[in-house]
């Protein structure tokens, strides 16, 4: 695909980038089969080909319409796309250049700028979200139900370790995570204690940066990745062997910290590295003696979801199969879904109607076999999944976790 740049985006990086990344498309269309957007909408400026001809038009014309603004809100960055294309088109890196630009040729409406700039500030505050639950659950009689099914209940987290291991690792707590699901932290905690590793905290680390990065404002997640890494370097400095998330959301950002800096001449080896430690808890299991753990397989046939950013971002399609299996768990076979339950960061608070209707074709695949559990790798498709769910939906390490 040949894109004829305008003077303004000719000598730009974000310019000569996203002429790179749309040349790669060869419009060939076999994406549409696997996005869940446009399955759910049948309109081609709902697939991957329609916004990169979309995000082309803004290039050469150096300007948006309202069209471009809506089609490319909806996507849900789920990145099913890259899986199946065979020109190997980076779609979610055009994405990202492609929504930064348009914020600058198709200013918001006060009121959306508002709205979005109040989800990057209290969602990556766990203290003031938390303040937020614990109000949302004293008036959860009153509440509307579509509120109502989005308030967790409270969290008991349970015994911390103490022992101190030679063996130390890193941890992304997370923002969402550890103010509405705090014992996925403390389950993680627990069960590295118990393979001799000890899971730190860096106390003044904070958001991974991924709601700026998909709301739009790079700069600020850029800025959240260099603090970031100014706390974790000295733990990195003292053995810290990777840096661990049980939200995969958080994890595929941390994957991605050395594409963003790249060009900073002060943090792109440092991002690098960064990069490079990153794991999932699973992929951390997966790679220790699960024979010392004592798990409790009796809890029934489970339903595994692989979210969109443990699957196609940090690509292990199948980590939670594995580890399950290996320890004994019945995991049920599912029914073939559309590939997002619809969650995607804030996409089911600003684009619920389409998010509902992923969701209940996730659930539907899901619980065709009768599961007795259902569970997944990041926060927001767990709290979303659970909103719909008429049986339970937890993080899939609370399985093996035996204390009380």
């Amino acid at each position: 695909m040949h894109v004829e740049l305008h003077p303004r985006y000719s000598e730009t990086p974000q310019g000569i980038a996203a002429r790179q990344l749309t040349g790669a498309c060869v419009h060939c269309g076999i994406c549409l089969a696997t996005c869940p957007t446009y399955l759910d909408t049948r309109d081609e400026r709902d697939s991957p080909r329609g916004r990169i001809y979309l995000i082309k038009n803004m290039l050469e014309s150096g300007e948006a319409s309202a069209a471009t603004v809506t089609h490319l809100d909806r996507c849900l960055t789920c990145r099913n796309c890259e899986t199946t294309c065979p020109s190997g088109v980076r779609y979610g890196e055009l994405l990202d250049i492609g929504r930064d630009l348009l914020e600058q040729e198709a200013p918001r409406r006060r009121w959306d700028s508002l709205r979005r700039r109040a989800l990057r500030t209290l969602l990556v505050r766990p203290r003031l979200l938390s303040t937020g639950l614990a109000f949302a659950r004293w008036a959860l009689p009153v509440l509307p139900p579509r509120l109502r099914s989005k308030v967790p209940p409270p969290q008991s987290v349970g015994v911390a370790p103490t022992a101190r291991h030679e063996r130390t690792m890193l941890a992304l707590e997370g923002c969402v995570q550890s103010a509405a699901t705090p014992a996925t932290h403390a389950v993680a905690r627990r069960l590295l204690d118990k393979l001799g590793v000890t899971l730190q905290s860096a106390p003044r680390a904070g958001c991974c940066g991924a709601l700026d990065q998909h709301l739009s404002a790079p700069d600020s997640a850029a800025e959240r990745a260099r603090h970031n890494i100014d706390q974790w370097w000295p733990y990195i400095e003292q053995g810290a062997e990777a840096i661990v998330s049980s939200a995969s959301g958080c994890g595929a950002q941390l994957n991605d910290y050395g594409r963003l800096l790249v060009n900073d001449p002060l943090y792109s080896a440092k991002a690098a590295r960064i990069t490079a430690l990153a794991k999932d808890v699973g992929q951390v299991l997966e790679a220790e003696p699960l024979e010392q753990l004592t798990v409790d397989t009796r809890i029934g046939r489970v339903a595994v979801h692989t979210p969109c950013t443990l699957r196609n971002a940090m690509q292990q399609p199948a980590l939670i199969h594995r580890v399950l299996t290996r320890l004994g768990f019945e995991v049920v076979k599912n029914l073939p879904d559309q590939g997002c339950c619809g969650s995607a960061g804030t996409y089911s608070l600003l684009q619920p109607d389409t998010s509902d209707r992923l969701r209940q074709s996730t659930l539907s695949a899901l619980t065709g076999d009768h599961p007795d559990v259902i569970v997944t790798a990041n926060i927001g498709c767990q709290l979303h999944l659970q909103s719909g769910a008429n049986i339970r939906v937890v993080h899939w390490i609370e399985l093996l976790d035996s204390t009380p």
